[in-house]
């Protein structure tokens, strides 16, 4: 259970400790002293500006964007390929490594259009390339980059036209790599580039027997959905040779999983490939980049282990690479490779932050019921009586009672000895004792399980305007923890402890799992909503996947999406502006035609009129009505 300073005593120092943001927000999220959350961009004038999230929102508001609004931070995905890129510069260069780094982002991580031209434009000076999964991603990769040394990935499974395109762009000058999956990829890849007479760039990916921690472990190891087995290798090398088209193959692949929590997996997996990567030199195959895959994680909770947090820096990542590299190589005189990463969720999951607002709040509080009489059922006799009698000494004997006599009270009702008013008496003085069992758990040296889990059996809901299953699909398909906080209001003490409900009519459509002073927090402490005031919630690292994964769960489609860049002295520039889906948008991805639906209801208007119903007057509102909501956003409207 949490336990909050006085009103009096707090400040934003202690929102920033309560919430965590020191921890996940990994120096680009802070608390300033007015309590709002803020920005911390690092310009490369070498200025620094704290921009509000709370006057970033209102600026878009005020431009015609309602909440939602899925927030994308330019500045932070630059930081993010910066630190990347730098990283492993810095190790290269103290380990007199004679090798490069040169990253690529996968497409699959977010494919929107302004974030994989934002990864392109600003990783141009590292040489930083894209990997497709699919034509679709290949597409992408080979009508955005400019830049010749910048190299395209090819993963996945291939068929002809997805080939023909790679060696077209080879035939265009980009550096396009077939990672082969299986060994029957060979022969059509060689069969395409015969018929167009391009040589093809070739990797090949491993299925190594490392496992990794964590969230993605039954995907590593043996059992791996991809990659080749040794005898496929020895094949594929066997194959390669007997056409003269060995030194074609130039790129090791291997990929461990989405989020490696524990640096040791890392180590293993280098320790491993380097093994594959000798042996297939020593096999004549002329190798000359090894490419590691994604799975540098993000420490989404702040906690530094679990599933979904990290036990190392960025810093450390690009060491042991380098380092393990290195040490396995050198005692084989094999000259050092260039070194590929393909980290997606690392670059662009800080750049995001999903902002809704909270449009209403039930609570779990007793309210003041008359009681007219003394003549009351034995079950509401006994709950009187126990909150009578509660004290620090029989805490948990209180607690007991009051589950035992609120069930009575509810078996009375269904057997028609209580009236409906006779009920309400008994839960709200069910929910009294809970409360006043609840204000002196803090006193008790070792509460039960049941008093300890008490906050969360008496949570407020808050109903948040927004979908889980459309902008946090992880959050409830995987249990994935996202920060989540209040972006004002953080210099006053939150006094409520809540979970939070989206718009969707699903059980699962919730928030209630939280980072904070610990992981896995089943509350979020927040403030009393005022009924002047929207109240904001920023879900943060939230630019990984959750875009591309999102459903239509109760036709709530994509949320308005805005992109800013900090400038020179702190000016926000509103760089782009997405209105989400409208409710004809969602009605035609699943098969409706919006003018179809138009014409059947208003049938049903002119059937109305002719029976008497409504008037011709309130026909027309109802077909204004109509046509304006077909054209209106799918979520809560002020």
């Amino acid at each position: 259970m949490k336990q909050l300073l006085s009103q009096t005593q707090w400040t934003s120092k202690d929102s920033v400790e309560l919430y965590g943001i020191n921890r996940w927000g990994l120096d680009y999220f802070d608390i300033a002293d007015n309590g709002d959350v803020v920005v911390n961009a690092n310009l490369e004038n070498g200025e620094s500006h704290q921009v509000s999230l709370k006057h970033i929102s209102e600026g878009l508001q005020q431009r015609g964007l309602d909440m939602p609004i899925m927030l994308r931070l330019d500045n932070l995905v630059d930081k993010r390929i910066d630190e990347l890129n730098l990283g492993f510069q810095k190790a290269i260069d103290e380990l007199d490594y004679q090798g490069k780094y040169q990253g690529v982002f996968p497409i699959k991580v977010n494919q929107q259009s302004q974030v994989i031209k934002e990864i392109v434009k600003y990783g141009e000076k590292y040489d930083y390339g894209l990997e497709a999964g699919s034509k679709a991603e290949l597409l992408i990769a080979i009508s955005t980059l400019k830049n010749r040394k910048s190299l395209i990935i090819c993963n996945g499974y291939k068929d002809a036209e997805f080939i023909d395109l790679g060696l077209q762009a080879i035939r265009l000058g980009f550096k396009c790599f077939f990672v082969m999956e299986t060994p029957k990829e060979l022969q059509l890849i060689l069969e395409r580039s015969e018929f167009w007479g391009v040589n093809p760039l070739l990797g090949m990916r491993l299925k190594l027997s490392t496992k990794v921690d964590g969230q993605w472990t039954n995907d590593s190891g043996d059992r791996s959905l991809f990659g080749l087995t040794t005898n496929q290798i020895i094949n594929v090398i066997d194959d390669l040779k007997a056409v003269g088209k060995i030194d074609c193959l130039k790129l090791l692949h291997y990929h461990l999983g989405s989020q490696i929590p524990n640096i040791r997996n890392i180590r293993d997996g280098i320790r491993e490939a380097t093994r594959y990567y000798i042996n297939m030199v020593d096999e004549g195959v002329k190798l000359e980049y090894i490419d590691l895959g994604g799975g540098l994680a993000v420490d989404y909770d702040g906690t530094g282990n679990g599933d979904f947090s990290r036990n190392y820096s960025v810093e450390e990542y690009c060491i042991d690479i380098i380092e393990g590299l290195k040490e396995s190589l050198d005692r084989f005189e094999i000259p050092h490779p260039i070194v590929i990463t393909e980290s997606g969720r690392a670059t662009v999951a800080p750049m995001s932050v999903l902002l809704f607002n909270i449009i209403d709040v039930n609570t779990f509080e007793p309210q003041e019921v008359k009681i007219e009489s003394e003549d009351h059922h034995e079950s509401i006799t006994s709950l009187l009586e126990t909150i009578e009698g509660i004290d620090l000494k029989n805490l948990q004997e209180s607690y007991n009672d009051a589950l035992y006599y609120r069930d009575q009270t509810q078996e009375a009702f269904r057997r028609g000895l209580i009236t409906l008013r006779e009920r309400a008496i008994g839960e709200n003085l069910y929910l009294s004792i809970l409360q006043k069992v609840l204000s002196l758990v803090p006193q008790l040296k070792y509460p039960s399980d049941d008093l300890q889990t008490l906050d969360y059996k008496l949570a407020d809901i808050y109903y948040g305007n927004f979908s889980v299953f459309q902008s946090l699909p992880d959050a409830w398909a995987i249990g994935q923890i996202f920060p989540v906080i209040p972006i004002h209001r953080l210099d006053t003490k939150p006094t409520r402890q809540a979970v939070i409900a989206d718009l969707t009519c699903d059980c699962d459509g919730k928030l209630d799992n939280f980072c904070g002073m610990g992981s896995n927090e089943k509350t979020l402490p927040l403030h009393h909503k005022e009924p002047s005031e929207e109240y904001i919630l920023g879900v943060f690292l939230v630019g990984a996947y959750q875009e591309t994964l999102g459903d239509l769960h109760n036709l709530f489609g994509d949320t308005n999406v805005a992109s800013v860049r900090i400038v020179e002295n702190g000016i926000i520039e509103y760089v782009n502006e997405i209105e989400g889906d409208s409710i004809s948008d969602v009605l035609s991805y699943v098969e409706y035609e919006p003018q179809d639906l138009y014409k059947s209801f208003r049938s049903t208007a002119e059937l109305a009129v002719s029976e008497n119903r409504i008037s011709i007057q309130e026909r027309q509102t109802m077909l204004k009505l109509f046509k304006e909501s077909l054209t209106g956003y799918t979520y809560f409207e002020q």
